[in-house]
């Protein structure tokens, strides 16, 4: 958590007013700069070219589809936690990620906006197989976790609630946390479920680690902007929501063409640029959404081929389903 000073302030307020125009900006520059952690398997890895991708990534590639008809038009910025805000603030980057927690903090002493959430998550424990079933087992463990994050306080506060004493390590990077968890350097690694997930298919034995049932929080993991630009704030978030909207309306990218073409379903048409001139009221092209479905996909297509059912991960939707079939992601009508 960071205090907020008058000093934060200024520099938010100034950062804000000197990238009041950021749409412009990017546009003139011929790229989007996204943030991305180091790396997290699932939702930003690089390959060994050093091409990012997962989940983030996508969201990142929708926003250039947006804007540019083309989701390769992106750079990517690997940012450390302790890192990120002051590089959004700065306008070294245009959008920022990190699997960041939306909470009321960070956007009033930061001077960001978040513009959605792209993962529904919750605190999680990892620990080794056997050796114990529930977090409050965790009496005087050590645990490892990351810098700058909400972990360190939602660990806190988890044991205080249940009068436990730990000693909690914290590491610059999640690759750290987890590094130091394998060497043995602490009981139990937590960080967000998803990223227990992810980092346990990175250990040498993951058969041979659990992560426990307890959540421990709600991680509501989104991106964000910049506060001062509204036009900015309104392009990235819809071009977020037009992805949820894909899967409601069941268009993939490789149905939307043809879909385009031959439906009469007023709400599609106007999502494809076909009826009416949204793509203008945000300052973009009208074939803005039709370009992110047909070269980016749905949410559901970003999900499964990046933690879902096609990757590694192999994440069930759950509450990460859309709110057509029980879960709780939902577009505002796009009209």
């Amino acid at each position: 958590m960071r205090t907020i000073t008058a000093a934060a302030v200024l520099v938010a307020a100034m950062s804000g007013a000197a990238n009041a125009n950021t749409l412009e900006n990017v546009t003139k520059r011929g790229t989007i700069k996204c943030s991305s952690t180091v790396g997290t398997p699932g939702f930003a890895i690089p390959d060994k070219s050093g091409k990012y991708t997962g989940l983030d990534i996508d969201f990142c590639r929708a926003i250039a589809a947006a804007i540019f008809g083309d989701p390769e038009k992106i750079s990517i910025i690997p940012l450390s936690a302790a890192a990120r805000f002051t590089a959004l603030q700065t306008g070294e980057v245009d959008v920022l990620f990190n699997t960041t927690t939306w909470t009321l903090g960070r956007e009033a002493t930061n001077g960001i906006l978040f513009a959605g959430v792209n993962y529904y998550d919750g605190q999680g424990i990892m620990v080794r197989s056997g050796e114990i079933q529930s977090a409050k087992e965790l009496n005087g463990a050590t645990i490892c976790t990351n810098q700058g994050s909400t972990t360190e306080l939602n660990l806190t506060d988890f044991f205080r609630i249940n009068k436990l004493k730990n000693e909690i390590v914290a590491y610059s990077s999640q690759e750290e946390a987890a590094q130091a968890y394998q060497a043995g350097r602490c009981d139990a690694f937590s960080s967000d479920r998803s990223v227990l997930y992810a980092f346990r298919t990175k250990l040498t034995e993951p058969e041979k680690h659990t992560i426990l049932n307890e959540t421990l929080s709600k991680e509501p993991l989104g991106l964000s902007v910049r506060q001062g630009d509204d036009q900015w704030y309104n392009v990235v978030k819809w071009a977020a929501y037009v992805l949820h909207a894909a899967e409601e309306f069941g268009l993939t990218s490789a149905n939307i063409a043809e879909t385009a073409s031959t439906t009469a379903n007023p709400n599609i048409l106007r999502l494809v640029g076909k009826e009416g001139k949204l793509g203008a009221a945000l300052g973009l092209p009208n074939e803005w959404a039709y370009n992110i479905v047909l070269k980016v996909g749905s949410y559901a297509e970003v999900f499964e081929r990046n933690i879902g059912k096609d990757s590694p991960l192999k994440i069930k939707r759950g509450i990460n389903a859309s709110w057509k079939d029980g879960g709780l992601h939902y577009a505002p009508p796009i009209r």
